[in-house]
């Protein structure tokens, strides 16, 4: 069981901490899924995930974390154990969207090797794993995180009231405008590949407040911390099913809209605390 906000060991040092395509040859891949209440969701994208992967020579390895869930969400995910490499981290209570990826991306610090990748996406099924051999083809190629945005070319979005399109593509321009980074538009989508070796650095740099946002707006600031370290960004058109998730928006709109832009004064006015 998993408990946020342990103390992370030291990484070892890489540098640099990209690495070369050769060495990218047999990377193990590493998935990790941050749930909560998604039993109807989930094992409909594990199998999606076995069955794209399935024959694949990457090694793989699903890591599900059940953040408080009040239904059968872990016991799904725990059902794939015996026929999966399915790795199961639980909090007893409900600690937010941001301990959830920081317990997950922290186990996968720890665990991996530097050339490693690991992809992040919502365990609600709206994310289509058919996308993962794409991002990890960019990777191979010297870039250091792979977004799928909602804002290239090719990418659609389906089952998403229009108000919330609306919303996110403000907020899109707004990062923008405040915290450019070059290669991003989509500044919110969990759905990212990443370098392991990146994750490790960011780690090392910033311990336990890499990730200490709670909310939704973590992926803003996880992407706003990497920006600090000369990451390489790209991204990939994202097609989002929303019309195939199951249950309601885990999302609260008015309370992420706040807290992002609380996110915003931080970095903006006070840089140099705002880690």
């Amino acid at each position: 069981m998993a408990q946020s906000g342990t103390v992370l060991k030291m990484f070892p040092e890489v540098t640099p901490y990209f690495i070369s395509s050769v060495n990218l040859a047999r990377p193990k891949l590493w998935i990790v899924l941050p749930a909560f209440n998604e039993e109807e969701n989930l094992g409909k994208l594990i199998e999606s995930i076995a069955y794209r992967l399935k024959g694949h020579s990457m090694r793989y390895e699903i890591i599900v974390v059940d953040d408080g869930s009040s239904d059968e969400t872990a016991r799904v995910a725990q059902g794939f154990q015996f026929q999966l490499p399915v790795t199961v981290i639980t909090h007893t209570t409900n600690l937010g969207l941001g301990a959830t990826m920081r317990d997950g991306f922290e186990y996968v610090a720890q665990k991996a090797e530097p050339t490693d990748i690991v992809i992040a996406m919502d365990a609600d099924n709206t994310h289509n794993p058919g996308l993962m051999g794409q991002m990890v083809e960019c990777l191979s190629e010297g870039n250091d995180v792979v977004i799928a945005s909602r804002y290239q070319n090719g990418s659609h979005t389906k089952g998403v009231p229009g108000y919330r399109q609306l919303l996110s593509l403000g907020a899109s321009y707004l990062f923008r405008v405040c915290f450019p980074v070059k290669g991003v538009r989509d500044y919110t989508c969990g759905y990212r590949a990443y370098r392991v070796g990146l994750i490790q650095a960011a780690f090392r740099r910033y311990g336990n407040e890499f990730i200490n946002q709670n909310g939704f707006e973590c992926m803003v600031d996880i992407l706003i911390k990497l920006r600090k370290l000369d990451a390489i960004f790209r991204e990939v058109p994202l097609v989002l099913r929303y019309d195939l998730k199951v249950g309601a928006s885990k999302m609260k709109v008015v309370k992420t809209i706040m807290r992002s832009l609380v996110l915003i004064a931080k970095h903006r006015l006070f840089p140099s605390v705002a880690v």
